[in-house]
């Protein structure tokens, strides 16, 4: 994983089974209670459009970048005034990358996103579509609202599948297609796709990550537990692994290797909301 947080994934079953995720934190009863309702950062997507399309230095809402440092508005709107000043199209398309990952910088994904699609769709390369769909990904994850997951998730799909054309052993780019899938009205086709993944690679972690999450939701707690237990063994030192190894064996009635579990997570990682979760599945052991 690319930060040190932790990421949990939050489903709400609409009809046959739709997920939404909010990453990079451990979500407690009241967190999953206010998402329900429609709640979500503001991280990872503005609030106007998605992007400016090459809106001026000065242009778009103001609070489509309330999230951002002074000094990241200060180099996005330095990269856009470039951007939209250049007219020699290789230059433009340097600077899009610019712009893509500045926008990036402040956590704004989808429209890191965008930019980075042009900067590929102008110059090609497995690795610029690679960059296109991992910012589309992480503003998917970041999804507030359903027809905005689908949106997005249909975006990094696209960036992905021409990865994938090139090079169909790219197994990041597979998993989170994948996902994007378990998010849509099609979910076991995300399954399939994992499943896929774990037949080529029986140790990727994050493909067991996500099946383990995913055995949690659906209340297979046994399951849950050979997928976490597999990625411990992969990653003795995964925090989230063990974290929701200890969460599963907790599920199913196994409360000393849980607690064990629990207090092993607290040295692994110095996180107070990290802290603050274990204390509050400890007490639930008592």
């Amino acid at each position: 994983m690319s930060r040190t947080q932790i990421l949990i994934v939050v489903a709400a079953v609409v009809l046959v089974a739709v997920m939404f995720f909010l990453p990079k934190v451990v979500v407690n009863e009241e967190d999953k209670a206010n998402f329900a309702k429609g709640g979500a950062t503001e991280a990872g997507h503005s609030e106007d459009d998605g992007h400016d399309h090459g809106a001026t230095a000065e242009g778009g809402p103001a609070d489509a970048h309330m999230t951002a440092s002074p000094e990241q508005m200060m180099e996005l709107a330095t990269a856009r005034a470039k951007y939209n000043k250049t007219t020699d199209t290789q230059a433009r398309m340097r600077i899009a990358s610019e712009l893509a990952a500045a926008y990036a910088t402040a956590s704004k994904y989808d429209s890191a996103g965008y930019y980075y699609q042009v900067a590929a769709e102008a110059r090609g390369g497995e690795k610029s579509y690679k960059k296109a769909g991992d910012a589309y990904y992480e503003a998917f994850t970041f999804a507030a609202t359903q027809d905005r997951a689908a949106e997005l998730g249909g975006k990094a799909r696209d960036m992905y599948a021409q990865v994938l054309k090139n090079n169909p052993s790219d197994l990041d780019a597979k998993t989170n297609v994948a996902m994007t899938y378990i998010a849509s009205t099609n979910p076991m086709q995300g399954i399939t796709l994992l499943r896929e993944v774990i037949a080529s690679d029986p140790n990727n972690e994050k493909a067991l990550f996500n099946l383990g999450i995913l055995s949690i939701q659906s209340g297979q707690h046994d399951r849950a537990v050979e997928r976490f237990r597999k990625l411990v063994e992969v990653n003795p030192n995964h925090v989230e692994g063990t974290f929701y190894l200890a969460v599963s064996l907790a599920n199913t009635g196994q409360k000393e290797e849980a607690r064990a579990l629990f207090t092993k997570v607290k040295g692994l990682s110095n996180d107070p909301a990290l802290a603050a979760s274990v204390d509050e599945e400890l007490a639930k052991l008592n």
